[in-house]
């Protein structure tokens, strides 16, 4: 028992070890980039250019620590997923421009789609993540070029399996002709953080089987030095529709004067999404939790067309308050934002049905498309 406890102490000393130097390097990017940014606007002449190129540098910044946060959650199974019955090879054969735009032009990539597949429940986001981790592995184990196919097929599981019901699956397979791993290597590949390469987050197998396992599925692999590895994906035959609100969202468009009671308890996240939401001509109300938001709008006489809350929040929780506020004004409709919302508005990390949820970090696009979606209805 001690021995078991002292390797999960390692294991987790590891993965705060792996995040620790992974957010100090992000965070570095952007605090100095954006003291080039004071330093270069404070001057006499301005050099905009030199700020908008300072400026740019943030946002990757920003977008990389976003990509590791996605990453994160989908290895501890709390990412909130989407699912919904999809045919399994359209979504495969639809990603493969997103594969290739992983992988070298040396590769040769092919996609096989397996013949009668039955309809899968998946995020077909997730199945994105699982095929760009898994090419931008294999990409990395054929520096000089090979091949790289991936198939699709059915696969019945028989009784006996450690972590799957017995029945029929449908399987991905994802296999290159790189370097290989040594059985040592090969053993640890799923651990977080932990790479034989330099450069490397550790995260991408780690993912997989982190999303393979949310969606009821889960991952294997085998490697065999000098002739290549092949990860398998079994996932669970899809049974019923679930749809996402916010799914195929309209492109940006402007407000119409509509009232929004925006409530977030993070204050420059609260100005950030009022300073958009204003700008895009709504009329807005802030609060920075439950309990304020309750009383703004028992003050406010004329209609809240939409609530945008934050979910998890100190006194009352997001959906508490919508709960709450939509009991005295039934018009009202909601719209969430988290970044980790699934503890609360996710049953067995997959969103319930009808409730729209708008991933942090956002774009100013990305809110007002969920905005104008929730206000379309």
């Amino acid at each position: 028992m001690g021995n078991e406890r002292a390797e999960r102490l390692e294991g987790l000393g590891r993965l705060a070890g792996g995040i620790a130097h992974d957010f100090n390097n992000l965070l570095g990017v952007i605090l100095n980039y954006a003291n080039f940014v004071i330093e270069e606007a404070s001057g006499g002449k301005p050099d905009l250019a030199a700020i908008a190129d300072d400026a740019r540098q943030i946002v990757r910044a920003g977008e990389r620590g976003t990509d590791l946060t996605h990453k994160l959650l989908a290895f501890a199974r709390r990412e909130v997923a989407r699912p919904r019955v999809v045919d399994f090879n359209e979504v495969v054969t639809g990603l493969e421009a997103t594969v290739r735009a992983e992988i070298n032009d040396n590769i040769e990539l092919t996609v096989r789609p397996g013949p009668d597949l039955p309809p899968v429940t998946c995020d077909p986001g997730q199945i994105e993540q699982v095929l760009a981790s898994l090419a931008a592995n294999a990409r990395d184990a054929m520096p000089d070029g090979g091949t790289l196919v991936i198939d699709t097929a059915c696969q019945r599981i028989s009784a006996g399996h450690p972590e799957l019901e017995p029945g029929e699956y449908v399987r991905l397979r994802v296999s290159d002709s790189g370097e290989g791993m040594p059985p040592e290597v090969a053993e640890r590949a799923f651990e977080p953080f932990y790479s034989t390469r330099t450069g490397s987050t550790g995260l991408g197998l780690a993912t997989v089987i982190g999303l393979a396992g949310q969606a009821g599925g889960t991952a294997s692999l085998t490697s065999e030095p000098g002739v290549g590895t092949t990860v398998t994906v079994l996932l669970p035959i899809g049974s019923a529709e679930q749809a996402d609100p916010l799914a195929s969202a309209p492109p940006p468009s402007a407000g119409n004067g509509e009232t929004l009671l925006v409530v977030e308890d993070e204050a420059a996240l609260r100005d950030v999404a009022g300073r958009i939401l204003s700008g895009a001509g709504y009329h807005v109300l802030t609060a920075d939790g439950g309990r304020q938001a309750l009383e703004l709008a028992a003050l406010h006489e004329g209609e809240i067309d939409l609530l945008v809350s934050d979910v998890v929040m100190p006194g009352m929780l997001g959906n508490e308050l919508a709960e709450r506020l939509v009991d005295v004004r039934p018009g009202t409709r909601v719209l969430f934002m988290s970044g980790y919302a699934q503890p609360v508005l996710a049953a067995q990390g997959n969103l319930e049905p009808g409730v729209a949820l708008l991933e942090k970090p956002f774009t100013a696009g990305d809110l007002l498309s969920a905005v104008r979606k929730q206000l379309d209805g």
